[in-house]
């Protein structure tokens, strides 16, 4: 198990340097100048010149790339233009609203999707089983941000139940932190909740044809204890690989989502670097959130083998 963690580690170079590459060139081919941006529309020629040979964008491309490499190897992101500061701190930051959203998100996807994907699955073929597919596939289809506002125009505008956008942290209380979350974990759980469903029925409608349940069922075991206790940890590992995508997903695609509900996150952050061509806020933010996605398919894949022993014993080998 040790070897196994390890390659995959290792693994994590080559794709972060081919991501750093990638969003390194697609930055700096944009249309835009950071040297303008920040001096605005007013300053003159010689200024814009100045500044640019201060930030060091006159350098050439491949110059600029390694050393913003060398210095991300020594654990320096570099400074945000923009903001006059350094891009760790800029991202350390905005993390704590992305976390939050995130893990709420998840939390209500995952309190949606498995009951309904497996009442799906145990009635497969019914009416039951096509309406929650339904539902899944409507859930799929609304953008997030579509549905937020629908959730503001009822919740927040109509009823006044939460507040329309902002956002509070936690040391401002729990109950504070969480209602500004609620409206935006919803937007963006029930489209994640659509995918764990879809997949929570289609392992489980195979795990139960297998042998092994059948048997249970002829030793006359109670159905629940069937299902709960046989079938669905039987069809876990799919939904845990699902699982953990979504939240890659949420951490990193919650952009729109927290632009529509005014939330200072990760998202927000990415949005306004882009509109002020804030290179190295944006190449640190991208390098940051891929290093979090790819570590959360890590820790699904070292949960496979606390789920089924049988996977262990197979990378052991």
């Amino acid at each position: 198990m040790k070897s196994y963690i390890l390659k995959r580690i290792l693994s994590l170079i080559p794709v972060l340097l081919i991501v750093s590459i990638v969003v390194f060139m697609i930055i700096h081919l944009t249309p835009g100048d950071p040297a303008a941006v920040i001096l605005g529309p007013e300053a003159s020629h010689e200024d814009v010149k100045q500044l640019q040979e201060e930030l060091g964008l006159n350098d050439p491309v491949y110059q600029q790339y390694f050393h913003w490499v060398e210095g991300v190897f020594q654990g320096n992101l570099g400074d945000s233009f923009f903001m006059d500061k350094p891009v760790t701190e800029a991202i350390l930051e905005h993390l704590g609203p992305t976390i939050s959203l995130a893990i709420l998100s998840q939390i209500t996807a995952i309190l949606i999707a498995l009951p309904l994907g497996i009442m799906a699955a145990r009635k497969r073929g019914t009416a039951t089983d096509q309406t929650f597919m339904g539902l899944s596939l409507l859930g799929i289809s609304i953008p997030h941000f579509l549905f937020g506002l629908f959730l503001i125009i009822i919740l927040a505008i109509n009823l006044r139940w939460l507040p329309v956008a902002g956002y509070k942290p936690l040391s401002a209380g729990f109950w504070e932190h969480i209602k500004y979350l609620i409206m935006p974990a919803i937007a963006l759980g029930t489209g994640q909740a659509a995918l764990i469903a879809r997949m929570t029925r289609s392992s489980m409608v195979e795990t139960l044809n297998l042998n092994f349940i059948k048997t249970a069922r002829s030793k006359g075991l109670h159905e629940r204890k069937v299902i709960y206790k046989h079938t669905l940890r039987n069809a876990f590992i799919p939904i845990l690989t699902v699982i953990g995508q979504t939240f890659g997903t949420l951490v990193a695609g919650a952009a729109v989502t927290e632009t529509v509900f005014n939330i200072p996150g990760i998202g927000q952050l990415i949005i306004n670097s882009v509109e002020r061509r804030d290179y190295m806020v944006i190449q640190g933010t991208v390098l940051m959130v891929t290093l979090t996605y790819v570590l959360i398919n890590l820790l699904v894949d070292l949960l496979y083998g606390v789920i089924d022993p049988r996977v262990r014993l197979k990378k052991e080998s």
